[in-house]
């Protein structure tokens, strides 16, 4: 049965009185129930309260997965403040961009993590900080400022520590926190979440409470979710398949999260067995890595049964087998479509899953159209994605990419290709801005790396085009070989000559190593 509630403040309300007393995270050596979640996310949005953080505020999390994530995006949410999620991948660079971009009220971090330093970018772009008490930041870049609250014990200049800053909740109300959540709407805005292109600088994706519950909700019925049901969560929660996809698929189902803090497959293998978790959400990288390690073979995983991940049908398939996961479930979608628009059926036939990624979501109506003219192509026809229903309003602070990504009929141009079946169900194809122009003739790099990665010897394969005088472009591969595998760019070349057209074989052949290949700034 769908929540009755439209905003996560009043979601967290709903599930912890009807579940108080139900695990809802787990995290280490550490577990909250929904109660207990309930009443760490109203200290903190008192505490909020008292440092002046109101409706419209942003409030930055700049952590990994910690159960911190979860109570500061509910208190956030409770306030109808907007948490901003902040890539933990970021560098000082980075941080200070986004910090400057989405203008704060409050910050909540580490001082570090993996290496990175939080702190010292905050610092650099905010150097009162390091003058100021605590709660009494004044700040000529970044006026909205009122505190940077820390996770760690530790003391530092002009920061809070967090048990210093709850404390801040006995100076407001329980009227006042209940005053606040009251004029909370559904089409108010929850979460800014900062997607990457390769050049460009980010952009961020507002998304408002109601279509968050929603379409979470709906993502989890698809999975046929259940309150007995635990979700192994490494991908961050700074990323929508965290925040707007998972979060709201288990609580609004009365489920448990699994939280690791970063991805390691055999920390992972550890809790997806011992901690009996039963859904999987993760790429088909972190499916391989489980696969190939060597703890995999005395990990039953008895648990697992379904959950969320994208990719070739090779890919999916390992990954079902990598963690068990024979309900496991295809997906399309962008940040701007809150996670996912179409989704297919874990009780779908496996043909299914693997070959489609399922109809669209209720609340979701996808068409195919020319991408040059906007007309509507028939079934099974090729075209470019548009999607209306459950779609951004916009990005933060960016009104010309914000008219840019809308159609005249208000659809949200998806840049992606695909077709829609006669039966509904969504093909994804590609990326209309990733398809390379070789001689005049289209090549899709996704049908190529599906070539690529069927040869034995190849690990990841990535195909884009090169600028060429003569063709316009060149078909390039860049591919990582598995330890020890021998394959030379002649074999490759005869290989993908016996499955594809002349124009789509790659020119040219690059070797590369895992961490070699690129990475957009958001992950």
């Amino acid at each position: 049965m769908p929540p009755r509630s439209r905003t996560l403040g009043d979601l967290l309300d709903e599930t912890a009185r009807a579940r108080p007393d139900a695990d809802a995270v787990i995290f280490r050596d550490r577990r909250l129930t929904y109660g207990a979640l309930q009443a760490r996310a109203d200290e903190l949005a008192r505490a909020l309260l008292a440092v002046g953080v109101r409706k419209g505020d942003r409030v930055a999390v700049l952590l990994p997965n910690r159960p911190e994530w979860l109570v500061a995006a509910f208190a956030i949410g409770k306030l109808g403040a907007i948490t901003v999620g902040v890539s933990t991948f970021s560098a000082p660079r980075e941080i200070a961009w986004t910090i400057e971009h989405c203008r704060p009220a409050a910050i909540i971090t580490l001082e570090a993590f993996r290496g990175r330093s939080y702190l010292d970018p905050l610092y650099a772009t905010c150097p009162e900080l390091a003058t100021s008490s605590p709660g009494e930041l004044r700040s000529e870049r970044l006026p909205e400022l009122r505190a940077v609250v820390c996770l760690d014990s530790r003391r530092y200049d002009g920061v809070y520590r967090l048990g210093d800053f709850v404390g801040r909740a006995s100076a407001v109300r329980t009227e006042a926190l209940r005053a606040a959540q009251a004029s909370v709407t559904a089409s108010d805005p929850c979460f800014i979440l900062y997607t990457s292109g390769s050049t460009a600088t980010p952009k961020g994706v507002v998304l408002a409470h109601g279509s968050v519950v929603d379409n979470g909700f709906n993502i989890g019925e698809r999975q046929r979710l259940t309150a007995a049901d635990r979700v192994w969560l490494a991908v961050p929660l700074f990323w929508s398949f965290g925040s707007a996809n998972a979060l709201p698929a288990i609580v609004t189902h009365g489920g448990s999260f699994v939280l690791q803090e970063s991805f390691e497959p055999g920390e992972a293998l550890a809790l997806l067995d011992e901690q009996r978790c039963s859904v999987y959400y993760g790429m088909a990288n972190m499916a391989r890595a489980i696969l190939e390690h060597p703890d995999r073979p005395r990990r039953a995983l008895a648990a697992m049964r379904t959950g969320l991940t994208i990719g070739l049908p090779e890919d999916i398939q390992m990954t079902m087998e990598a963690v068990a996961a024979r309900e496991l479930c295809n997906v399309y979608g962008s940040t701007e479509t809150y996670g996912n628009c179409a989704v297919t059926d874990a009780h779908d036939a496996l043909a299914l899953r693997l070959q489609t990624q399922g109809r669209p979501l209720p609340g979701m109506t996808i068409r195919v159209v020319d991408p040059e003219t906007g007309r509507a192509r028939p079934p099974g026809d090729v075209g470019e994605f548009r999607v209306r229903g459950h779609v951004t309003p916009g990005y933060y602070n960016d009104a010309e990419q914000t008219r840019a990504a809308f159609d005249a009929e208000g659809y949200f141009v998806t840049g992606d290709l695909g077709l829609i079946d006669d039966d509904g169900r969504v093909r994804f194809r590609g990326r209309l801005k990733e398809m390379i122009k070789t001689g005049g003739i289209n090549v899709a790099p996704l049908e190529v790396e599906a070539v690529l990665l069927s040869h034995s010897a190849v690990k990841q394969a990535y195909v884009v085009g090169v600028p060429d005088r003569a063709r316009g472009e060149l078909v390039v591969a860049a591919v990582e070989l598995h330890d020890g595998a021998p394959a030379s760019a002649e074999a490759l070349a005869a290989f993908c000559r016996e499955r594809l057209a002349g124009y789509k074989v790659p020119a040219r052949f690059v070797f590369r190593k895992a961490d070699e290949f690129p990475r957009t700034p958001t992950g």
